[in-house]
């Protein structure tokens, strides 16, 4: 590794064998992703885009009940949504990023991925999920947005676009065999072996040529990259719902919802998005 990365608050890296980096997220007690996350998302790409030789990255959680929860709406720092140079926030800038470094990125999910964090996987060239522990969901529209990280971009190319609005418009919970089904997952792993699995992976990805891994991604990704501007009609749109009444309502009964269930909310997310509001 030519560069220290031990300053990050929320993410630790090792590097297993030369060319192999794993990273490690942790912000506890759920896994939120907030600010902080997005700023050392962008700093992990910055890294990971001046190293030298690096053939594969592996991107875990140090919870396993959460892989990366989902993004905080009550984070008061506007990072998350501001827009970059191009237009689009630090987020989708990062996760544009990773798609075109040369290593292969790979999402190695146990726990919840929801919102911002199904995202992030998404961005990842691989997903590999824990069989028995993994919950996957993009809850936004049942809290009267729309996933704005690349959700919308690239659920589609994965599972098809009935799958993909199926996936959105219902806000629900998704498991890994259903996951692995419609595509949004490479495959489901027993849990036991889904660490061994992933490290296994990386290892041989790491003692492969990177200039060889680098074009056969490139060559491989280059239909798969949606056109910023989706990005930007995506943010435009999200913005008018968060500045809608219907959202600040609902918004509303879903934070007083959550406060009266716990931690349930956050582990049952896509259960509890079906009982605010539901039409009898």
């Amino acid at each position: 590794m030519t560069e220290p990365l031990q300053e990050l608050r929320q993410f630790k890296v090792q590097e297993p064998v030369p060319g192999y980096w794993r990273v490690v997220f942790s912000n506890p007690p759920v896994n939120l992703l907030n600010s902080t996350t997005v700023v050392e998302i962008g700093e992990i790409v910055r890294r990971i885009e001046t190293a030298q030789d690096l053939r594969v990255v592996v991107f875990a959680s140090e919870n396993p009940e959460f892989f990366m929860a989902r993004y905080d709406l009550s984070d008061p720092n506007p990072i998350g949504f501001a827009p970059t140079v191009a237009g689009v926030t630090q987020f989708i800038d990062s996760t544009i990023r990773l798609n075109n470094v040369g290593a292969i990125t790979i999402a190695s999910i146990r726990g919840r991925a929801r919102g911002g964090g199904s995202e992030f996987a998404l961005a990842c060239d691989f997903r590999f999920a824990s069989l028995e522990k993994t919950l996957l969901g993009q809850p936004e529209v049942g809290v009267g947005i729309v996933p704005a990280g690349g959700g919308l971009e690239r659920l589609s190319g994965l599972v098809g676009v009935a799958r993909a609005l199926e996936i959105i418009a219902s806000s629900d919970d998704y498991d890994a065999p259903t996951a692995e089904r419609y595509g949004w997952i490479n495959r489901a792993i027993p849990n036991r072996k889904l660490d061994a699995f992933v490290d296994t992976l990386a290892r041989r990805l790491a003692s492969f040529d990177a200039p060889a891994l680098a074009t056969a991604k490139r060559l491989v990704r280059r239909h798969a990259s949606p056109p910023i501007e989706d990005y930007r009609e995506t943010l435009a749109s999200l913005r008018t719902l968060i500045a809608s009444p219907a959202t600040a309502t609902r918004r509303a009964a879903l934070a007083k919802h959550a406060a009266a269930v716990g931690k349930d909310f956050e582990l049952r997310m896509g259960h509890h998005l079906g009982l605010v509001g539901a039409r009898k």
